[in-house]
């Protein structure tokens, strides 16, 4: 499976983007995608993931202004950023989980796209 990820850019503090993320095959559709960030000099964390059924988990530093979610029909995930911050600024990677359930685990995501850049001004 090969992921592909765009929607990453400059913003503004309290601007919104909108990050996609598309699968190569439709097998994403049976598991967990999520999304994880990594600021310069930081190890990489968990932003977000949506389940095979569609529940969704977010990260407490995120929760209220990110919103995970999916077309199985596309094979894309989505992560809407509003009233983003400063520290939002990391590469923003998607993953495609093991299982049709996954957490915030690394080694519960098998497949991972690229990354795209996202850069908030203050």
């Amino acid at each position: 499976v090969q992921l592909q990820a765009s929607g990453g850019g400059l913003v503004q503090a309290g601007g919104s983007l909108r990050l996609t993320c598309a699968a190569s095959r439709r097998t994403s559709s049976n598991n967990a995608m999520g999304w994880f960030r990594q600021a310069p000099g930081k190890e990489r964390e968990f932003v977000a993931r949506i389940n095979w059924n569609g529940s969704t988990y977010h990260a407490d530093s995120v929760k209220g202004r990110f919103t995970i979610s999916r077309d199985n029909a596309k094979s894309t995930v989505y992560l809407q950023m509003n009233s983003l911050k400063p520290e939002d600024t990391a590469v923003y990677y998607c993953a495609v989980g093991v299982r049709p359930y996954a957490g915030s685990e690394f080694s519960e995501y098998r497949y991972w796209g690229q990354g795209t850049q996202v850069t908030v001004s203050s």
